[in-house]
């Protein structure tokens, strides 16, 4: 997906033009995926631009940067006012964010305690991540060769950088063979996640999604999905299951920052239901996409307006 280039760019606490948010070519973050990071939506309301869950993101973003023993020059807060500093700055509507810290340039070995961190945050438009057509209709997904990195290989429970290598080979995988997106499992050969995306699935009227401790990222659009499950009265269990289990769904749907909240129809050439999204998926969606564009008051103060 194409990004066009906004004005500024904030870096350690100055905005700068959007040409000069360069790195250095021996930055240990490039070489080693010594980074951490976060996707956030800022979405248009009735009362002007507004960001989704800013302040949980920025907690995990903390939390991530604690995993990987990188010590985050700002604080939850001061990163939170740079995020709508950054959005104003650029005149922006309605976006995506980016936050992104890692090591930088000291030295050339793999241990990188001591080294300078470095911080930026970028603003700029996004549609739909999987498509207009994905979020209507569905998509069309591939079970990945690749298994998810497990919890004793790295944090998987942590946005880091180097962690989305995994990721990016499951979905060139995908890409390759026809498909939208992956599903990776686990060590274990439970169903863990996409690529960049919670997962869950429908079956007899029950929602399932795989627990924590599968080896998934705890995402904040998954967070509030399951919360609104419950709100809306459906019975939601974190629990495992098997690459098989998918074929006999009678919905699946992936959630995230980006894909928000997006109908499968296909795993593996195989149509989940009847091949379409179905009832609890479009309905937890339009509840979703009401929330974020501000449509329903006790869901406020998941919504931090800019201005």
């Amino acid at each position: 997906m194409k990004i066009e280039p906004t004005e500024k760019i904030w870096k350690n606490a100055k905005l700068i033009p959007w040409k000069d948010a360069t790195v250095h070519v021996l930055t240990h973050g490039l070489h080693y995926g010594t980074g951490v990071f976060e996707g956030i939506r800022c979405y248009s309301t009735t009362k002007g631009p507004a960001i989704f869950r800013l302040k949980e993101h920025m907690e995990r973003m903390h939390s991530s940067a604690n995993a990987i023993n990188l010590g985050l020059p700002y604080s939850v807060s001061e990163l939170c006012r740079a995020a709508k500093e950054t959005v104003k700055a650029n005149k922006l509507d309605s976006c995506y964010i980016r936050p992104i810290a890692f090591f930088g340039v000291q030295g050339i070995g793999v241990n990188p305690l001591g080294y300078p961190v470095d911080v930026f945050i970028v603003a700029f438009s996004l549609g739909a991540y999987l498509g207009d057509d994905g979020m209507k209709n569905g998509i069309r997904v591939h079970t990945s060769s690749w298994h998810r990195v497990s919890s004793g290989t790295v944090p998987a429970t942590a946005k880091a950088c180097g962690n989305y290598l995994n990721g990016a080979l499951a979905v060139m995988e995908a890409k390759l063979n026809g498909f939208d997106e992956t599903i990776m499992l686990n060590e274990l050969h439970m169903v863990a996640e996409g690529s960049g995306e919670n997962i869950f699935m429908v079956k007899d009227g029950a929602i399932l999604t795989p627990p924590l401790n599968a080896g998934i990222l705890p995402g904040i659009t998954r967070a509030s999905v399951i919360t609104l499950s419950k709100d809306m009265g459906y019975e939601l269990r974190e629990q495992n299951f098997a690459r098989g289990e998918l074929y006999l769904a009678d919905e699946l749907f992936f959630t995230g920052t980006a894909a928000e909240v997006t109908p499968i129809r296909e795993v593996d050439r195989r149509p989940i239901g009847d091949g379409k999204p179905g009832p609890v998926t479009k309905s937890l969606q339009s509840k979703f996409l009401d929330i974020v564009h501000g449509s329903e008051p006790k869901y406020a103060s998941w919504l931090d307006p800019v201005k």
